[in-house]
């Protein structure tokens, strides 16, 4: 487990250790800083950030706003560079977006004037233009019916709910059979029951494809219920990984065993006292 300032529990040590089921590194992120530069001099977003992701991980990010979160997982997609430091997927530096590293944002991003079938059979177009058509329907078909949207198939985002909107982003990320999911916090604007049932959608899909994938989430108990590992950052500038949480539940996971686990609540004391009492915003 990676520290920064305070001890782990003596009751967590044993179960925050590195898993050892994990092998080769699969997504490396090494030294790595972002600094822009400002009418008022340089600002550092990220500093010095190293984290090694292993292959069918789920790794949940989680911090304060301004912490540099977003800004680090759109350096895992490409959408931008590194200041210093780089990060490599299978060993190849990662410069630019590819389809091996698809995202799926809070808000959706589905184009709202075709159907939720259009808007994943256009992300498969893009990526696969020499499949044969009906290979593409098949891929399509099978993801929405994935994430049980098959009925709705022909409906256009307005049409739906906040809940099935995701879950057609999640299909269509998943349609183009990436090697990284990452996740921006995808349930952040769900009502509390449709987060969870999409929690629980998102745990079976991962078991089924064991794609790797890197979450940002606000939520210390989503995290707990989805992650492998959750990743604390400090407070920005020049956030850094604080520590790094080893979540030891069994999989598959059953939300009210966790619940019912003490450890389950070391963890969450533990995590909270990170966020709101040595990271707390007001000691910036």
């Amino acid at each position: 487990m990676q520290t920064l300032n305070g001890q782990v529990p003596d009751s967590l040590t044993e179960k925050l250790k590195t898993p050892n089921h994990l092998s080769n590194p699969f997504l490396v992120i090494e030294d790595v800083s972002k600094v822009y530069p400002t009418a008022s001099g340089s600002y550092t977003v990220l500093e010095g950030v190293n984290l090694t992701v292993y292959e069918g991980e789920f790794v949940c990010v989680i911090g304060h706003s301004g912490c540099g979160k977003s800004t680090l997982l759109d350096m895992v997609s490409g959408f931008r560079k590194p200041t210093d430091g780089e990060v490599r997927l299978q060993t190849k530096k990662i410069t630019q977006p590819g389809p091996d590293r698809m995202v799926v944002f809070q808000n959706y991003s589905l184009l709202p004037w075709l159907t939720a079938f259009e808007n994943v059979y256009l992300g498969v177009d893009s990526v696969y233009p020499d499949k044969p058509k009906a290979e593409k329907v098949k891929i399509v078909q099978e993801h929405l019916a994935m994430v049980g949207l098959t009925e709705a198939a022909n409906k256009k985002p307005p049409q739906l709910s906040g809940g099935m909107k995701q879950r057609v982003s999640i299909a269509r990320a998943l349609a183009i059979r990436p090697q990284v999911l990452i996740l921006d916090e995808p349930f952040g604007a769900l009502d509390a029951i449709t987060k969870e049932e999409l929690q629980e959608e998102l745990l079976k899909i991962w078991r089924g494809n064991r794609v790797t994938v890197l979450m940002i989430t606000h939520d210390i108990d989503e995290a707990l219920f989805l992650a492998d590992r959750l990743v604390m950052m400090t407070n920005g500038p020049a956030a850094k990984i604080g520590e790094i949480l080893d979540i030891p539940f069994s999989r598959p996971r059953d939300r009210a065993q966790i619940m019912e686990d003490p450890e389950y609540y070391n963890l969450r004391n533990y995590a909270l006292d990170f966020l709101y009492r040595r990271f707390a915003h007001d000691n910036e």
